[in-house]
């Protein structure tokens, strides 16, 4: 029960920065092009540092062990995730199927496994977010754009989530650590994550009237998967694991659970699909998901 109270209220803690993101586009503070600016911050400093963090840590088997453990479950996860996308949406809904399949993992996922189960946490969803990058271009395109041509292995090896994660393995297991100097900085940019994602994502709020985000039946089928039947199944998928790995199976969790990601939005810029329908998607299941997120964290931790 603590677990639930604890991420409710980093939840509302998260919509105050939502929030602060909605006043400051309708303010005319910050616009489009600002907000997008922000994005390429989190994706190319702030995130890859905040999974950087996470493996600066004393190496040891038992937390080798949990990195193998957090990896199946993080694979199988995402590949529930998108055979339940594939079902609920057909071929000519890519946007769908797309933000249906991927959870914003980084941007909401790792902030809340770090506020409600600290730090070290992080250590084993940056396992999560970094397959879901791989599988975001190369499944995502292909549902997206509807070519194999569109896939490109290049945007993989280059892309910062990935290198990030390979950089954090390095360094644990490495036998020395970082500059106490430089883990500061780390520690410092990394703190940035969740409050810049949600600000971001109070942006894109902003540019979609209210009305329209509530209304969208198809919306509400996307979040109906994306946050109860895709993470209610990943809880019956996780209970074919030992009990002793709890905290591994809640941290995969709180990822697999998260709202739509917001590269929904801009994979569909990107390929010429409905970029609207995609900002009602992460935005609507973004609102909703303060609610359903400690719903199904209390569920999980009530059977695992």
């Amino acid at each position: 029960m603590e677990i639930v109270l604890l991420l409710l209220k980093q939840n509302l803690i998260m919509a105050v920065y939502l929030l602060i993101g909605y006043f400051l586009f309708k303010k005319k503070l910050v616009g489009r092009e600002g907000s997008a600016d922000i994005g390429r911050m989190l994706l190319y400093i702030v995130m890859p540092v905040a999974v950087l963090k996470s493996y600066i840590t004393d190496f040891s088997v038992e937390k080798l062990e949990g990195l193998a453990i957090s990896f199946v479950i993080a694979a199988l996860a995402l590949l529930l995730s998108i055979i339940l996308s594939r079902i609920a949406f057909n071929k000519e809904q890519g946007v769908e199927r797309f933000g249906t399949a991927f959870s914003n993992a980084g941007f909401i996922g790792i902030p809340l496994v770090q506020m409600t189960l600290g730090a070290e946490a992080v250590f084993y969803v940056s396992s999560f977010v970094a397959l879901l990058n791989i599988l975001q271009w190369t499944y995502g395109i292909l549902a997206m754009a509807g070519d194999r041509s569109a896939i490109s292995f290049k945007k993989i090896r280059t892309n910062p989530i990935v290198l990030s994660f390979l950089a954090g393995l390095l360094l644990f297991f490495l036998p020395t650590g970082l500059p106490e100097a430089v883990n500061s900085i780390v520690v410092t940019i990394a703190s940035m994550n969740g409050p810049l994602a949600m600000i971001v994502l109070g942006v894109y709020l902003a540019q979609i009237p209210l009305q329209s985000i509530f209304t969208d039946k198809i919306a509400y089928k996307c979040s109906l998967f994306r946050l109860i039947i895709i993470p209610l199944l990943t809880i019956v998928l996780m209970m074919a694991f030992p009990a002793k790995y709890l905290t591994i199976k809640l941290t995969v969790l709180i990822a697999a659970a998260a709202p739509a990601g917001s590269n929904v939005a801009v994979f569909a810029q990107l390929y010429g699909k409905d970029y609207t329908a995609a900002v009602k998607e992460v935005c609507l299941s973004t609102v909703l998901c303060i609610l359903t997120m400690p719903l199904i964290i209390g569920i999980a931790n009530a059977v695992l």
